[in-house]
């Protein structure tokens, strides 16, 4: 019979959430800890992939999801200049079995948060976790909790509990989210403006929010991480010229944006933890391995991670559970990684060279045989196996 532990997860983000289900389902005692007032999601839009997807049908969080998210069949890129195609890629071309499902955050979290609520976990707000040391872990308050048997950190890229250098990416995006409007632009795919690599703008239909039945979209601008400020000084106004004029298909998005503060600055960094646990101590998701969202596959990581570890946890005791969880993700996580960091450059950077490659020569390729399902693959999360040694998602 499986023991009961005593398990601390630290951060109610999406794969704090879905282990402490999966945990909680085989019958872990488990305890959230979060810094906020109530759990709540932050950020914009953003795809769970296929193989995330299953986890979080894993979870009982499917349908929920699928419900409020919108269905991405296709991501699809121009150039500004000349309206070429630089980015086409479909989920599913042979019988449309998968998709990307484009969703909000609060869509995301709310349907795994509606499961925690279903399930004997005990959730702390108000808690920041400063530390996590033999067993126990200290708030900012410095009261101490515990002793558990494990301790997870999931608090995300800032987690106080990673010791993860990153290496932070010149380009970040603004985001922000407005209603679907009349347009073109089909609602089944991600589509994508860029003006070499320093410019890039998207939309991505993510379906509704709680409460709110009305279709959303997930906007992004790109931009230097340092040019922020300059971008709020310059004004409203001369970013959405230079949206529009570059794509105008735009318009009807940008002009529902009236304050800056409706468009949200994310900082990207890449980075790997070689061995993401200590003894008694695991990170997940960002806190173990940050990188662009240039290939949507960020989510779909903290789920993956999660289900991994719950999966260890079945068959191994303590820290061999532990170097198990890591060993089963780590050439997933590198691969995506490294991905990431050749194709990132490609579509956020203040190279010459590199779109006109992107352009030129990659793109053309990626469109001949076997070019179109090895780019499925990518997206879809499948390229490897996402749980080496611990069965299938």
């Amino acid at each position: 019979m499986r023991k009961q532990l005593e398990i601390a997860i630290v951060g109610a983000g999406i794969g704090g959430l879905t282990a402490a289900i999966l945990f909680a389902d085989r019958g872990h005692k488990t305890v959230i800890f979060d810094q906020f007032d109530r759990p709540q999601p932050v950020g914009s839009g953003l795809v769970i992939q296929p193989i995330g997807q299953a986890v979080l049908d894993a979870v009982g969080a499917g349908d929920a999801a699928r419900n409020r998210g919108n269905q991405i069949q296709r991501m699809l890129g121009h150039e500004a200049d000349h309206g070429r195609k630089v980015l086409n890629v479909r989920y599913d071309k042979t019988h449309g079995g998968n998709f990307g499902l484009g969703i909000h955050r609060a869509s995301l979290f709310q349907a795994l948060f509606d499961q925690v609520k279903t399930r004997d976990i005990a959730l702390h707000t108000k808690s920041t976790v400063t530390h996590a040391r033999s067993g126990k872990i200290t708030l900012d308050s410095g009261e101490t909790q515990g002793p558990f048997d494990l301790i997870v950190d999931s608090a995300g890229a800032h987690s106080p509990l990673s010791p993860l250098t990153d290496r932070p990416l010149p380009y970040g995006a603004i985001w922000g989210t407005v209603d679907w409007p009349e347009t073109n632009l089909p609602m089944s795919q991600l589509s994508q403006c860029y003006r070499r690599a320093d410019r890039m703008i998207g939309v991505l239909p993510i379906g509704t929010l709680p409460g709110d039945a009305t279709p959303k979209a997930a906007i992004f601008w790109s931009m230097p991480r340092e040019k922020h400020a300059q971008w709020r000084e310059d004004g409203l106004e001369a970013w959405k010229a230079e949206a529009i004029t570059l794509w105008p298909a735009f318009a009807p998005f940008a002009a529902q944006v009236t304050t800056p503060d409706q468009m949200t600055m994310a900082r990207y960094a890449h980075g790997t933890m070689r061995r993401p646990w200590s003894s008694g101590l695991v990170h997940i998701g960002d806190a173990a391995h940050r990188a662009s969202p240039q290939l949507g596959q960020g989510a779909n990581m903290a789920l993956l991670d999660a289900l991994a570890l719950a999966r260890a946890l079945d068959v191994a005791k303590g820290d061999a559970a532990l170097a198990l969880y890591a060993k089963a993700r780590r050439w997933h996580v590198m691969t995506y990684q490294a991905m990431s960091a050749a194709f990132t450059p490609q579509y956020q950077s203040d190279s010459q060279w590199l779109p006109v490659l992107r352009d030129r020569m990659l793109y053309p390729l990626s469109q001949v045989p076997p070019g179109p399902s090895i780019l499925t693959s990518i997206v879809c999360g499948t390229m490897l196996p996402p749980l080496r040694g611990l069965g299938k998602v």
